[in-house]
């Protein structure tokens, strides 16, 4: 238990001190006039309440990853909690803030448009193709896990609730962000809150061991690696490159710069906590990770979040867990879409027209329905690496503009070599990659991190003199 609320206070103690200091670097003005502003169509850029936008962030960027992440991610023990802490700390808040406030001083634009200022022409088109591709896949895999959900539970068949969900998420894809987004997701926002609290207090009264086995070795069962997995496996509630592609999103309703640090910067800490809880969850109920691997292996991570519920809250406490999942899934799922709609619509004249976004926005989802046709396991393996991969993507970004406004780059700089090295080792090491042994792919992935930031280092210092 103490573990638990060491890890709870390092997370907010984060956000009162380290946010504080990385919001002073970049140097927020309360007096320059944010997009939601200056460009307000009433569709897109419009000035949102505050508290509604960061409930809306937090819901965007949740999506199943400090659920199902955290859970695949106690396999490996209580080493979990680190990442979980420091990456959300150094890494996801330090990610999610830069790319939202990165996005509010240059118009609202996307991830894409902020690309091509910063790295170039060349590095922008590869990007584009990456970032839809990667927003397809996502939002196929929101729609895919909820669908056999909600399988499971009703009994009605896949594609029926595939098709509901699809039609929903062209309705919230076109349509102006203050008509579902804006009126509902709040509310989702404070179920999920509310549903892993309530979980995390029946933990506490239940007076079951919070870590059964309570050493920071790696407890996985099949002794997969640590580096680079457990960084892979937890993404969302630590550093997760979909959080880019949706602080933008909410860029374009922020009434004043000084909203960034709670809205960015506070939701992925938030998240963190979700992800603290749904960790400690999997490890405590199953008393190891061995039992947590037999459920995961017989049904999914899904079967785990029911089990958990039902077991600390009751049939009705479980059916509301898993009525959060699935709309965690379904509210990210639509948000990526909708991203994709927007970082086309920066390339095509005229896009706010309704006949223009309504053909954009009907490309878009039928991508997503093509994919909806693969196998899900093959899409989520592939998702993890691309995932990681943009978030390394937007750390370099961030580094790059910093160092543009002549600003100490090293809380970018830092995160962004050791996730290199992560991606690369995972693509070199895992079965979706290279196969190839993990020695010489840590190896590799390390000294080609390093080479990264010494090129980074050596132009800049070059550039100077």
């Amino acid at each position: 238990m103490l573990i638990f609320l060491t890890a709870l206070f390092c997370l907010i103690a984060g956000y009162f001190t380290y946010a504080k200091f990385v919001e002073k670097l970049f140097g927020v003005d309360p007096k320059n006039p944010t997009p939601a502003v200056t460009k307000c169509d009433h569709v897109d850029f419009m000035v949102l309440p505050t508290w509604r936008i960061f409930l809306i962030q937090f819901l965007n960027i949740a999506g199943l990853g400090p659920v199902f992440g955290a859970i695949l991610g106690a396999l490996y023990g209580p080493i979990a909690l680190f990442w979980i802490v420091l990456g959300s700390v150094f890494a996801g808040g330090v990610h999610d803030y830069m790319s939202g406030m990165m996005s509010v001083r240059e118009d609202g634009k996307s991830l894409v448009s902020i690309v091509e200022k910063y790295m170039g022409q060349k590095t922008k088109l590869v990007f584009l193709i990456f970032m839809v591709a990667f927003l397809l896949l996502l939002g196929a895999v929101f729609a895919m896990s909820p669908a056999h959900m909600l399988e499971d539970v009703s009994g009605y068949p896949f594609l029926t609730w595939l098709v509901i969900i699809f039609a929903y998420y062209f309705l919230a894809t076109l349509l102006p962000i203050d008509k579902i987004i804006g009126r509902f997701y709040p509310f989702f926002a404070l179920l999920l809150i509310v549903v892993s609290v309530g979980l995390i207090v029946a933990l506490f009264i239940s007076g079951d061991s919070f870590y059964p086995v309570l050493n920071f070795e790696n407890q996985h069962p099949k002794k997969l690696p640590v580096f680079p997995l457990m960084f892979v496996t937890i993404a969302c509630g630590a550093l997760s490159g979909f959080h880019s592609t949706q602080s933008p999103l909410m860029s374009r309703c922020l009434q004043n710069e000084k909203h960034g640090r709670p809205i960015f910067y506070g939701a992925m800490i938030t998240e963190g906590v979700v992800a603290l809880i749904w960790a400690t969850l999997g490890m405590a109920f199953y008393g190891g990770s061995e039992g947590l691997l037999a459920t995961i292996s017989k049904s999914g991570a899904g079967g785990v979040v029911s089990e958990i519920s039902k077991g600390y809250l009751g049939e009705l406490g479980g059916i509301l867990a898993v009525l959060s999942v699935v709309v965690l899934s379904i509210t990210s799922g639509d948000t990526a879409f909708r991203s994709a709609r927007l970082t086309i619509s920066d390339y095509i004249p005229n896009s706010k027209k309704f006949w223009r976004r309504l053909l954009i926005s009907v490309c878009v989802l039928s991508g997503g329905v093509a994919l909806s046709f693969f196998d899900l396991t093959t899409i989520w393996t592939y998702f993890g690496w691309a995932n990681q991969s943009l978030a390394t993507i937007v750390l370099w970004t961030a580094s790059f503009y910093l160092y543009k406004k002549s600003k100490p780059y090293f809380v970018t700089f830092i995160p962004a070599v050791f996730m290199t090295s992560v991606c690369i080792t995972y693509i070199l090491f895992d079965k979706i990659g290279f196969r190839q042994d993990i020695t010489l792919s840590t190896i590799i992935g390390i000294v080609a991190a390093l080479v990264c930031g010494g090129l980074f280092i050596y132009t800049h210092s070059a550039k100077k003199k």
